[in-house]
């Protein structure tokens, strides 16, 4: 086997339950080693969902002086804007067997390296961002230093990662289960003994500029979820009914962040940046209380090992020659430094500002490869597709790079952070439409570049160690 081979191909699962560690990286998956239904879809969606991250989101609304229902309608729009393309891409994985950002290949040729890095460094962005949480409440519960209690969050989640695809479906089954049990306890706290925040202090344009930049918050966390959507799917076999995989995907989004964004709503004043802290003084302490805390360790670790193995891949479609347990392992260390930062000082502003940032290019990515994959399907005029023939012809660099560039260009004066705010964003009263922007631009840049060079220009050759082809180990 050559160094390239031992890189991105080797062993893959075999049947539900087969916890080896899975070596394979951006190969495509052959029909023969598919396995799984598509009901799986939604506990893999569900349950890493389940985090304080998203009640920390939630308490966005009420900060920017929503009343609850107003914030809560604005949250779960922005939910299912996000999250309808993330199911979507998700049903990809069974039709070709290949991860989301391998995938992007065929749009991208050379310039995959891209997104691949964008990718792998939201990956890393990702894991402070629940890490935070996970970090704390483990150090609150055993009495730790905070580094510690993250340190040992990202060594578990990083274990998690490397052992890859089937590790990480039989691990989210379990919390489904485990973490829907600690959120009914929360609520049920919540509602015993919090009051409805019923009353809001913004009137006028300042009112619609916080629904709007509430709702593209829930958008930004949905959506996060497209470049890794196919990542775990893609041992599905072909036959698999896309209709019920699109079903369950976003079923399993839509009801778990909705939830846990009414959570942060309600309780507002009391998830404030010490959110383990909250959760404990909500519980009473005790055995109660300790249960709440392991529950966001344990909903850290199940969420984190996701970006890990889906920046595993990622980094490998970047051209890295590294074994993809090797990439999962290296962004949970990186994780680790970055979550240290964000719990340094400032940390709701850290907070906010890395959330959008670290989403604003998906958009365009999404836009990109959507059109690409509508004008390969219309070119195959309704025959299955066939992966490897794809990847043989992809497509040159420059029009998906020169579109996904001009996307996040063009979205830059709708951003609204406390970095910076666009002059877009800042005359409509802080509504943030970056998100819409940087999708319309992508299609509408890259549609007519990508016909351009159809035919016309002459196809980029794949090479082995981008496209990494074949059967595997």
């Amino acid at each position: 086997m050559t160094i390239e081979e031992s890189a991105f191909r080797g062993r893959m699962p075999a049947r539900p339950g087969d916890l080896a560690v899975e070596r394979h990286g951006i190969g495509p998956v052959p029909e023969s080693n598919r396995y799984g239904k598509a009901a799986r879809l939604f506990t893999v969606w569900f349950a890493p969902n389940l985090t304080m991250t998203g009640v920390f989101s939630g308490t966005v609304g009420v900060s920017l002086g929503l009343d609850f229902w107003t914030a809560f309608t604005a949250m779960v729009l922005g939910t299912v804007v996000g999250a309808v393309p993330a199911a979507y891409l998700g049903t990809w994985g069974s039709q070709t067997g290949t991860g989301q950002l391998p995938l992007s290949r065929l749009a991208f040729g050379r310039g995959v390296a891209l997104p691949g890095i964008m990718q792998w460094l939201s990956s890393v962005a990702w894991d402070a961002l629940i890490g935070l949480f996970g970090g704390e409440a483990l150090a609150q519960l055993l009495g730790w230093p905070f580094w510690l209690g993250a340190l040992v969050i990202l060594l578990l989640q990083g274990v998690v990662g490397v052992f890859g695809y089937e590790a990480l479906h039989q691990l989210q089954t379990v919390m489904t289960f485990v973490l829907g049990a600690a959120f009914v306890v929360l609520s049920v706290q919540l509602l015993s003994g919090v009051p409805l925040p019923v009353q809001g202090s913004a009137h006028g344009a300042d009112r619609l500029g916080a629904f709007v930049l509430t709702s593209t918050i829930a958008l930004s966390l949905a959506i996060s979820w497209a470049p890794y959507a196919s990542d775990f799917s893609r041992y599905l076999p072909r036959a698999t009914s896309r209709p019920r995989m699109f079903g369950y995907s976003l079923l399993g989004m839509v009801l778990s962040f909705a939830w846990v964004q009414a959570l942060g709503l309600w309780g507002a004043e009391l998830f404030t940046d010490q959110t383990a802290a909250g959760v404990h003084g909500l519980l009473g302490g005790g055995a109660l209380g300790a249960f709440g805390l392991l529950a966001i360790a344990a909903a850290a670790v199940c969420s984190n090992a996701m970006n890990d193995y889906s920046g595993s891949l990622a980094l490998q479609t970047a051209g890295i020659r590294v074994p993809r347990p090797l990439a999962a392992a290296a962004a949970a260390v990186l994780g680790f430094l970055l979550v240290l930062w964000l719990h340094a000082e400032d940390t709701t502003l850290r907070f906010q500002n890395l959330l959008l940032f670290v989403g604003y290019w998906i958009p365009g990515f999404v836009g990109i490869v959507l059109v690409d994959a509508r004008l390969r399907a219309k070119a195959r005029r309704g025959t299955p597709i066939d992966v490897e023939a794809e990847f043989g012809r992809p497509q040159p660099w420059w029009p998906a790079c020169v579109a996904f560039v001009v996307a996040f260009a063009a979205a830059v004066p709708f951003m609204d952070t406390t970095l910076f705010v666009g002059p877009v964003a800042a005359a409509l009263h802080g509504a943030d439409f970056a998100y819409y922007v940087a999708f319309l631009v992508s299609v509408v840049v890259y549609a007519p570049l990508r016909l351009l060079v159809r035919g016309g220009g002459r196809a980029e050759v794949a090479e082995p160690v981008a496209v990494a082809p074949g059967t595997g180990g």
